[in-house]
């Protein structure tokens, strides 16, 4: 087993990496951990996120890299390059599971946006509040409308118009 996901990745030996937060896709072939809480969350509309979820917006929090380990199931990441339409890791790009299909996370060229509804936080109404969004981005390509009191930006935060 590669014991490094990439050099900005935490290592699986790293003694003193403590898991805060554990994820992993649905078969559970890839499991990842995180040791901090997100540095922010989002709510994203844009077209590539509503096609390649199937679902009508992304909700994604995100991590620095150093943040981050896998620990398990890195041969079986598939990644994405939807800029390219390559199935390459070309940053940034789309990583999923290439066994269940499972979108895992988004992978930036600094940043890892992980999809909440895959980490296990003993019970689905005890999500920590670090994980709520904080805003709604791309928000005018929005296929359903969000009745909330979260900024809507009309690409990224703070960063483009707000709605």
């Amino acid at each position: 087993m590669t014991k490094k996901f990439g050099p900005e990745y935490a290592s699986i030996d790293d003694v003193t990496f403590q898991p805060k937060y554990r994820a992993s896709c649905y078969c559970e072939t890839v499991r990842y951990e995180v040791c901090a809480d997100p540095v922010d969350s989002k709510i994203c509309h844009c077209l590539a996120c509503q096609k390649l979820h199937g679902a009508p917006m992304q909700w994604a929090a995100i991590f620095h890299k150093r943040d981050v380990r896998i620990t398990a199931g890195i041969d079986h990441l598939h990644f994405y390059n939807n800029e390219r339409n390559q199935h390459a890791r070309i940053l940034p790009c789309k990583v999923s599971c290439a066994r269940c299909g499972t979108p895992i996370a988004d992978e930036g060229r600094r940043m890892w946006l992980a999809f909440p509804s895959l980490f296990n936080f003993g019970n689905r109404s005890s999500v920590p509040d670090t994980f709520n969004p904080t805003c709604h981005i791309f928000y005018g390509m929005r296929v359903v409308d969000a009745c909330d009191d979260l900024p809507k930006w009309s690409g990224h935060k703070n960063h483009s118009q707000r709605l």
